[in-house]
C-alpha cells in the first residue's frame, strides 16, 4: 500500500493558505503539529503577527497552556518525562477547542505556559468573539491515541512543521539552557525524553494536511 503524498508548503504558501482560512464565512481552527524544537511556537507567533498586521482577526492558542502544574507532575511521578502526552490536560484542551469552534458572543479565555516559571497560567489569553481564525500549536495535535484522537476532528486543517533534526536538537538544548538548565542536563533532556517524544510525534506526520519545512537559517 502506497503512503499518500502530503502537500508541501513553504512559508509564503503557508501564509497564503492561512489568509484563505481567515476569509471563510465561519471561524476556522488551524493546527501546527511537530516535534519539540521544530520551531512551531516561533513560526505560529510570526504567522499570527503577520496576519494581524494585515488587519485579519486571528488569535494564537498554544497547547502548552494545558501542561499539568509541576506539583501535579511531581505527585504523579512523571517529572522525568515532563512534556510527554500523559503530562497534559488533554480533556481540557479538547473542551477549549470545542468551545472555540462556535463563537458564543463572549470572549473565551485560554491558559498559557510561562517558560520562566515552568508553569501554566490560567485564563491568560483572550480570544475575542470576532476572531475568524484560531491558530493552535503543539506536539501532539495529530496523535490518534486515547483522548488525543479527539483533537484532529476539531481542526479545520493541521500542518506538520519540520526542521532539520540536528538543528532541531541543537536549538532545543540551547532553549533548555536559556531556561535555567546546565548544559549537561540540557543535553540529557534533549537526547532523552525530548527525543522519545519527537519519535512519537513523527509517527503522526501522515495525518497532516500539509508539511511545512522551516529553514534552518530562520529564527529559533
Amino acid at each position: 500500500m502506497r503512503t499518500p503524498c502530503i502537500p508541501q508548503l513553504d512559508e509564503s504558501a503557508a501564509h497564503s493558505r492561512a489568509v484563505e482560512l481567515v476569509r471563510r464565512e465561519r471561524r476556522t481552527l488551524l493546527g501546527l503539529a511537530g516535534p519539540p524544537g521544530a520551531g512551531k511556537s516561533t513560526y505560529a507567533e510570526q504567522l499570527v503577527g503577520g496576519l494581524r498586521a494585515e488587519g485579519h482577526p486571528v488569535a494564537l492558542v498554544p497547547m502548552d497552556g494545558f501542561h499539568l502544574a509541576h506539583a501535579a507532575v511531581d505527585a504523579l511521578g512523571l517529572v522525568p518525562v515532563k512534556g510527554a502526552p500523559q503530562t497534559f490536560d488533554v480533556d481540557g484542551y479538547v473542551a477549549l477547542l470545542d468551545r472555540l469552534r462556535a463563537p458564543s458572543g463572549r470572549t473565551v479565555w485560554a491558559p498559557r505556559f510561562d517558560r520562566d516559571l515552568e508553569e501554566p497560567i490560567a485564563a491568560a489569553l483572550p480570544i475575542a468573539d470576532d476572531v475568524r481564525l484560531v491558530v493552535t500549536e503543539g506536539n501532539y495535535l495529530l496523535l490518534d491515541q486515547g483522548p488525543w484522537a479527539m483533537i484532529r476532528p476539531l481542526l479545520d486543517e493541521c500542518w506538520f512543521v519540520e526542521l532539520d533534526p540536528a538543528v532541531r536538537r541543537e536549538r532545543l538544548a540551547a532553549r533548555h539552557v536559556r531556561h535555567g538548565r546546565d548544559p549537561k542536563e540540557a543535553l540529557a533532556r534533549t537526547t532523552g525524553s525530548d527525543e522519545a517524544n519527537a519519535r512519537l510525534v513523527g509517527t503522526t506526520r501522515h495525518h497532516a494536511d500539509a508539511v511545512l519545512r522551516l529553514s534552518p537559517t530562520g529564527s529559533p
